[in-house]
């Protein structure tokens, strides 16, 4: 009898280790309108979850769903109000302004560059995330560049001088004002009417949203360089909820989303950008009938003024608002690869 309750315990104790994970999550995925929501995290959290975590009831919801701005939703993950948020790094800064250093105005002008940096500044992040946020680093997956539209004509960077121009964040603006621009903060829907109206000169977001949100039919010109980064979705666990799960599920975990939208995510953001580009263009489009807005060519000149500004204007503003340590974090890791100390 004492065998057969001893056997019963055990089983009981085996069973709870190999299924540890919480009977729910509260997850909160990046904008539902975009491809990063509905071809990845809602198929990952919805399907490719479920059978990997029987065990586990998803409820999911997006961005425009829940109705918080700017970093209120991380503050929400903090506490334990949703167990996942994926949201764009920009939008947080306030809180973290390490995660600020990710993605600085046209440090990294290729998705190659842009993946080396995310890997080499993970760590950083992660310690960020659990120091301002309670949370566990989840996935870094960017957006399509973030390129510049213009009404009127503009040939370099120095056309932009004494222009009001759409700015997606203070490391943005700081890079417009180096090349003596303003910097103007706008919701996104407000661009399109702001440009026909002349009240902006210009704005800065990604191609494609740029396409569908219809900023081609009111802008004549447009840039390529990433003036405003690649607006990197950072995705985090609440890290109470993170440690509910055993260590094997937390490596099952992070490799399901590495294969299910990490790696397919960065792939599809290298699409969309060259896409957004044609359908913009007047090229073939497969999204639908392309604008006729003129390319203008990235000069080599305004690489090299970009990096200048990007050293003299936007990372001094940004060491003074992080600790040393995270400065030399930096320097040891994103700094190595784009070859730049931030002082």
């Amino acid at each position: 009898m004492k065998k057969s309750v001893l056997f019963s315990l055990t089983c009981v104790v085996l069973a709870s280790s190999l299924y540890a994970a919480p009977k729910k999550l509260r997850v909160v995925g990046s904008w539902s309108s975009l491809s990063l929501y509905k071809e990845y995290e809602k198929p990952f959290w919805k399907k490719e979850f479920v059978k990997e975590f029987p065990g586990t009831k998803v409820r999911l919801s997006s961005l425009g769903q829940i109705k918080l701005k700017g970093a209120a939703v991380y503050r929400e993950l903090s506490k334990g109000t949703f167990d996942v948020v994926s949201t764009v790094g920009d939008y947080v800064v306030s809180d973290s302004e390490t995660i600020a250093g990710l993605d600085f105005p046209t440090m990294a002008n290729d998705l190659t560059v842009a993946k080396k940096v995310v890997d080499a500044y993970k760590n950083t992040l992660d310690e960020a995330l659990k120091k301002d946020f309670n949370a566990k680093l989840l996935a870094v997956v960017p957006y399509p560049a973030q390129v510049l539209f213009c009404k009127e004509r503009i040939t370099s960077l120095k056309d932009l001088k004494g222009k009001k121009v759409r700015a997606s964040g203070w490391t943005v603006s700081s890079f417009l004002d180096g090349v003596g621009a303003t910097g103007i903060t706008m919701s996104f829907g407000e661009v399109p009417q702001a440009l026909q109206r002349g009240v902006i000169d210009c704005a800065v977001t990604g191609g494609l949203s740029g396409y569908s949100a219809g900023w081609g039919e009111v802008s004549n010109y447009l840039y390529p360089l990433q003036i405003g980064g690649w607006d990197y979705v950072v995705t985090a666990m609440n890290l109470d909820t993170w440690n509910s799960f055993s260590k094997d599920e937390q490596t099952k975990l992070l490799a399901s989303i590495n294969t299910n939208i990490i790696t397919p995510a960065w792939v599809k953001t290298n699409y969309e950008t060259k896409e957004g580009e044609k359908c913009l263009t007047g090229q073939d489009c497969s999204y639908g009938k392309p604008n006729k807005m003129k390319l203008v060519k990235v000069k080599d000149a305004d690489e090299d003024l970009s990096k200048e500004v990007l050293i003299n204007n936007v990372i001094p503003q940004w060491t003074k608002k992080v600790s040393p340590e995270v400065v030399k974090e930096w320097n040891d890791s994103i700094g190595k690869i784009v070859n730049i100390t931030a002082k």
